[in-house]
């Protein structure tokens, strides 16, 4: 599994940390995000997209990195994909390795031949060399689905196609695959970028100051964000209902902030890119921290309790097994942050005075907020139960109630 996977299961310890940790949801996130977004224009797929929306996102989000460095001409998750085509014995599987390896040479040729992170030249080139690129990297997008999902990818027009004819199928055939509708759909969102305020951050950065699929070093989850450039970390999105900002989207930057336990991006500002509405929206890791009411405002103290996270569970997947969940349980007791006294049972902040007793929570939000915690095992009754001071030391748990490691998931 990975990052997004366990954030997106209520259940898993990874969104049951991030829930508690980070008490006002994304309302107020999403709040900020919309006064920022001045987009008065949605670009919609056509009907040829259908079920392969995500791989055109997945296109997009490469064009629109190559744009800014071309350091990795062809992404590591797709080599990734081509390699495990070769690790079956059918001669289908041979077959897709082969094409995959062309593909790739053809790809990183192409992409150097053009330039694409060159300042002096625009972001987009000539219309034909756009759209041949597009379906390169659609094509790239499915063979990155056999890294990330196996079964998915068997359910690719790539893979349909050559298990019907393994012998007929070439480059040229591959390259043909892609709908007109996905190949035009990349690229009218790649001249709305061009065209907007992500063109101007390219233009006021160098290549040698941006990462492309950055990764984190850690075996215990597999994450890889969009791109880092010069101290932001940012995210493309091409989903088709920009002005939502789901939750999911807002904890999988965090997820990637704390991640970078080493320091290795200089990390001080976050944000956005919404490829079919052209926002960008971006802000310092404090205002973020603090617009989603995070509990830990000091990101070296956050990342700490994420790593013993990551370290004392199999983290992104739900546990099943009653003697698992205890574990998980008393782990993210261990987890909980300290509540000083006079501060919010929820969010850690202080409380505003009161005249008559101490108050247990800051807003309305939190004492609502709180009911919903608690019902999840999250914030158990009683101030002085409310979750044990964070030790530095290592979480003595019994024999029967050891905690398992997580394999290592994917290749460094």
């Amino acid at each position: 599994m990975s990052l997004t996977s366990g954030i997106h299961c209520p259940r898993t310890p990874l969104r049951r940390f991030l829930d508690r940790e980070l008490s006002a949801g994304a309302h107020p996130l999403r709040k900020s995000f919309r006064a920022r977004d001045q987009s008065d224009q949605i670009l919609l797929p056509g009907p040829g997209v259908g079920t392969e929306a995500g791989n055109v996102g997945t296109a997009i989000d490469y064009r629109l990195r190559l744009a800014f460095t071309t350091a990795e001409p062809v992404d590591h998750v797709a080599r990734a994909g081509i390699l495990l085509t070769g690790t079956s014995n059918s001669g289908a599987g041979q077959r897709m390795r082969e094409v995959g390896e062309e593909l790739a040479a053809r790809l990183e040729e192409t992409v150097l031949g053009l330039q694409l992170d060159d300042r002096e030249l625009t972001m987009d080139r000539a219309h034909d060399e756009e759209e041949d690129l597009a379906r390169m990297l659609i094509a790239a997008a499915w063979y990155q689905v056999n890294y990330r999902n196996s079964y998915g990818f068997a359910y690719t027009p790539l893979a349909i196609t050559v298990r019907e004819a393994p012998g007929t199928f070439t480059l040229e055939r591959l390259l043909e695959l892609p709908h007109r509708d996905m190949v035009g759909d990349v690229v009218t969102q790649l001249y709305k970028a061009a065209d907007g305020p992500l063109d101007a951050l390219r233009t006021r950065t160098r290549p040698e100051d941006c990462t492309p699929g950055p990764t984190f070093p850690t075996d215990r989850i597999s994450a890889d964000a969009d791109l880092a450039v010069d101290g932001l970390l940012l995210d493309f999105k091409s989903t088709r209902y920009p002005r939502s900002l789901r939750q999911a989207e807002a904890w999988q930057l965090i997820g990637y902030l704390l991640l970078d336990t080493a320091d290795q991006y200089r990390i001080d500002t976050v944000g956005l890119y919404l490829s079919r509405s052209g926002t960008l929206a971006s802000w310092p890791v404090e205002e973020y921290l603090e617009l989603l009411g995070a509990c830990r405002r000091d990101i070296a103290v956050f990342r700490d309790a994420f790593t013993e996270l990551l370290e004392g569970c199999t983290a992104d997947d739900e546990p099943y097994e009653q003697e698992e969940e205890n574990r998980v349980r008393l782990l993210l007791r261990h987890l909980a942050p300290v509540t000083a006294p006079g501060h919010c049972l929820v969010c850690t902040q202080r409380c505003p005075n009161s005249g008559r007793w101490p108050r247990e929570f800051c807003s309305a939000w939190c004492r609502g907020r709180a009911q919903v915690l608690r019902r999840r095992g999250l914030l158990p009754d009683g101030s002085g139960l409310l979750l044990a001071q964070h030790r530095k030391q290592p979480l003595e748990l019994p024999e029967a109630a050891e905690i398992v490691s997580l394999t290592p998931r994917f290749p460094q």
